[in-house]
């Protein structure tokens, strides 16, 4: 009973910092605008200045939603990922899929001089560029399904996601060494990740796919909850592994590629915010480690989301480095509180 008016309290407590840090997200930047000023759009009004009405409705608005939503995801799917592999290392890309999506991306900019101008203009365009990573991750996708069906194995098929990433990394390193200074600059800086300059039909598609693969997610809990104990428990209670592990590899695919499409590749999310979850919640049931995790990832995004945006400068920092320089730190420090020197 105290465990739970506990978690209550602590879920209450991060549903406000959610809340104040998306407010604070929409109100920081290189222009500030006060926390009055942010919330007229929400209540139908317009913002005392024009420019400011802009900015909020425009930019800030939708960055806020995607770095939301991108914190959602990344952190539901490095959830599922290390409860079905049973390792507290796996993250949201141990299936190869964010290479996969870096493969499909690095073939369009890195060999768009080879096609037609009108066709090598449009595939490096916004829309271009999440096609390439849609498609890239849809193929390693079918692989990793095909590998799934043939192997039991669950680990078999961790180390066969591994492969992919290694192979896909190997074919973007040759693309880059063969590349011009500027399609190499234009792949790195999609490859840093920006959560801002996508249009209101972008955030929606994104907010559509998250939608689809938390509920997928939420339906795996109880799958998931049986495999903490291992398969052979799992299919003691009725449980059907092979059907729960791919509907478990669909919803980790489905909101890694939706992220990475329109987000890029970000880094330790995924890998990070499952235990931090498990350390405030002190909790391993899903039913509770589910939704803290998802806010925990909403609140760590948003964070780091507004340390990128330096305020008072022009100056925005690649999303990427701050969530590598945050979880870095935060991965070192878990390992050194476990005495054995791994995760429990």
């Amino acid at each position: 009973m105290a465990d739970l008016r506990r978690n209550s309290i602590l879920f209450f407590i991060m549903a406000l910092g959610v809340l104040g840090l998306f407010l604070a997200n929409v109100s920081l930047g290189s222009i500030k605008i006060p926390f009055s000023e942010v919330i007229k759009p929400f209540i139908g009004e317009y913002a005392s200045r024009p420019s400011w009405d802009y900015i909020i409705t425009n930019y800030r608005l939708p960055k806020a939603i995607v770095a939301l939503l991108a914190g959602i995801a990344l952190s539901v799917s490095g959830l599922l990922m290390q409860t079905l592999f049973r390792n507290p290392l796996a993250g949201p890309d141990v299936l190869g899929l964010s290479s996969g999506a870096s493969l499909g991306v690095a073939l369009v900019i890195m060999g768009s001089g080879l096609l037609p101008a009108a066709l090598g203009l449009y595939l490096t365009s916004e829309y271009g560029l999440v096609l390439a990573s849609v498609s890239g991750t849809f193929a390693v996708l079918l692989l990793v399904l095909g590998v799934a069906q043939r192997l039991r194995d669950t680990m078999s098929i961790l180390i066969t996601g591994i492969m992919f990433g290694s192979f896909t990394g190997a074919i973007v390193g040759v693309l880059s060494y063969f590349s011009p200074a500027e399609q190499l600059k234009k792949y790195t800086f999609w490859a840093l990740g920006s959560l801002g300059n996508l249009s209101w039909q972008s955030v929606g598609i994104l907010a559509l796919l998250t939608l689809i693969g938390i509920i997928m997610g939420i339906a795996c809990i109880k799958p998931l909850d049986a495999l903490l104990m291992g398969e052979r428990y799992a299919a003691s209670m009725g449980i059907n592994i092979k059907r729960s592990r791919l509907l478990i590899i669909l919803a980790t695919s489905l909101l890694t590629g939706c992220v990475t499409a329109f987000a890029g590749p970000i880094s330790f999310v995924g890998l990070i915010v499952p235990h931090i979850a498990r350390l405030l919640f002190r909790a391993s049931n899903h039913r509770v480690l589910f939704f803290a995790t998802l806010l925990t990832g909403a609140i760590l995004m948003l964070a780091c989301d507004i340390l990128t945006q330096l305020p008072g400068t022009d100056v925005v920092l690649p999303i990427n480095g701050i969530t590598s320089i945050v979880g870095a730190p935060v991965v070192i420090a878990l390992l050194i509180k476990n005495k054995k020197g791994s995760f429990r």
